[in-house]
């Protein structure tokens, strides 16, 4: 069965909007499989990141409760999979929350939250997960938005609907590669012991 046919048949059948054209290209698919196999060996997956690895912080803070920042970088998914990643998605934006003053000078632990399926921007994550762990325990938190979702949706895609299976595999590639960029951003900012968490897929996300 050809792969056209293949996707007609899956639409035929499918009863939710999600992956509403089907499984993506197949050589997509393809390169997206061979990179998991490198992407599933730790050892090998850190070696994909320098630990330079540049990001841009576009905004400072100073709050009542935390010190706030926003930033970005470039996907490295891109890097390695050129063309993969829909050009809105390639741009990793994040923020930040830190504790005004930290309890203890040489200890100053940060947990990145994943967003769970639906969750667009950094509002949810920031008031329901960071904002208490920050007050309850003194530790920072960092948000990341997600690939194909809030200022990384595709123009053409409505709400968390992704259009292809495909694009699950390119969302999970980004966030695994995302994270290891914000790791090495806090290990040079003097920030740790880092941990990572999430809820539904983010949870699942953070396991990997």
């Amino acid at each position: 069965m050809s792969a056209s046919k293949l996707d007609a048949v899956y639409r035929s059948i499918l009863l939710t909007k999600f992956f509403t054209k089907g499984w993506g290209k197949p050589e997509n698919l393809k390169r997206l499989f061979e990179f998991r196999k490198v992407v599933s060996n730790r050892e090998e997956c850190f070696k994909l990141i320098d630990k330079d690895y540049p990001v841009t912080i576009t905004k400072e803070q100073n709050l009542t409760d935390c010190h706030l920042l926003e930033g970005y970088f470039l996907t490295p998914l891109e890097k390695y999979l050129p063309g993969i990643v829909p050009e809105i998605a390639q741009k990793a934006h994040f923020q930040v929350l830190l504790p005004v003053h930290w309890p203890d000078q040489h200890c100053k632990p940060v947990c990145l939250h994943l967003a769970g399926t639906g969750d667009h921007f950094f509002w949810r994550r920031r008031n329901l997960m960071v904002k208490p762990l920050l007050k309850e325990a003194g530790i920072g938190g960092i948000i990341l938005e997600n690939p194909f979702y809030g200022l990384r949706k595709p123009t053409d895609q409505v709400r968390s609907s992704l259009h292809n299976v495909s694009d699950i595999f390119v969302m999970g590639g980004c966030l695994i590669l995302e994270s290891l960029v914000l790791f090495h951003w806090c290990e040079r900012n003097g920030l740790g012991p880092l941990g990572v968490t999430g809820l539904s897929m983010g949870g699942h996300v953070s396991r990997n």
